[in-house]
């Protein structure tokens, strides 16, 4: 199958514990992959995942759940999750996250969300970063830096423009 006929997967990163404005933009940023034909992947739990999801479902999208457990556990997977992939690898699933995508967007975050923009970095996948993380570069280095956001509208402007072009 060629590349370019698969759906393209777009990884929403950020924490369990989020605030009501990062839910907010994670639902917009899931309702905006899925009217543009992006399927959402998260990590599968509550907060920024459950949101990302929930706007993606409420738009018509397909989400994804790549979970940490070997089978259905306290919030994993939510129920926003069409199709949840059961890894048994804890935190070590956050490469799977990454790697699947083709953008990855975080917003907000805790040091599970630090661990994705970096194992996404690395892996030459593409970054865009809401009131998350700022990386900075201490020596020369070929990796892609984060695209950083400090205003929502921007990055759901530009996001929008992003994923309708592919």
């Amino acid at each position: 199958m060629e590349e370019s006929s698969r759906l393209p997967l777009l990884a929403v990163l950020g924490p369990s514990a989020a605030s009501e404005e990062e839910e907010e933009v994670a639902a917009s940023v899931g309702s905006l992959a899925a009217e543009s034909g992006w399927v959402v992947v998260t990590g599968g739990g509550v907060g920024v995942m459950a949101a990302a999801c929930r706007g993606a479902v409420a738009a018509g999208g397909l989400t994804v759940g790549i979970l940490p457990s070997e089978g259905a556990a306290p919030d994993y997977p939510n129920p926003w999750v069409r199709i949840p992939i059961y890894t048994g690898a804890g935190m070590a699933r956050n490469v799977f996250n990454v790697l699947s995508a083709r953008l990855c967007v975080a917003i907000g975050g805790e040091a599970g969300t630090l661990s994705e923009i970096a194992l996404a970095m690395k892996a030459g996948v593409r970054v865009w970063c809401w009131r998350s993380w700022r990386i900075q570069q201490t020596r020369p280095s070929d990796l892609a830096m984060p695209r950083v956001f400090d205003d929502a509208q921007v990055l759901l402007a530009e996001l929008e423009r992003e994923l309708r072009a592919r």
